[in-house]
């Protein structure tokens, strides 16, 4: 039994069918439609290297079955930057140094995209690296992650939202 869907990849509509309900998003994006920015880690949720968003919330896309985001937006690391303009994540990292591997980078980015989105990075360095704490950097960049989060957040004027809770 095959099921189409229907989603906004980065902005543009992609039609798909799929001949196995069992297929992740993570597997959809990679495989099917070429975008393998998003990473495949620990496939089990525990590492956040697929985070991408998905009606603008961050998910871990090795757990969301393709099947279930029928009609959904979705927003990978690759639908992020304008042209050769930056999402100001993006130069935010790449100013503080927050990537050393870059493996988890991807993940890193899309999940501080959401969560200044969320409004929950705020401009308290604890704040935001529990609400980063999903995402795990084996090398350990977490000081230079914080400070683009930081920096991002005040960059996109949201370092008050979320500072009270």
């Amino acid at each position: 039994m095959s099921f189409s869907i229907s989603l906004t990849v980065n902005g543009t509509p992609r039609e798909v069918t799929l001949e196995d309900a069992r297929v992740t998003l993570l597997d959809l994006l990679r495989e099917r439609l070429d975008l393998p920015g998003t990473k495949k880690g620990c496939d089990r949720g525990q590492c956040g290297a697929c985070t991408v968003l998905v009606n603008g919330r961050r998910i871990n896309s090795c757990l969301a079955l393709a099947v279930t985001l029928d009609g959904a937006e979705v927003t990978t690391i690759e639908g992020l930057a304008d042209g050769d303009h930056l999402h100001p994540v993006q130069a935010a990292f790449i100013a503080h140094d927050g990537f050393q591997c870059g493996y988890c980078t991807p993940g890193q980015i899309m999940s501080a995209v959401g969560l200044i989105a969320e409004g929950q990075a705020g401009c308290d360095a604890d704040r935001i690296r529990e609400g980063m704490s999903g995402n795990l950097c084996r090398c350990a960049a977490y000081h230079g992650i914080t400070e683009a989060v930081l920096d991002a957040s005040r960059r996109m004027g949201t370092d008050t939202e979320g500072a009270a809770a």
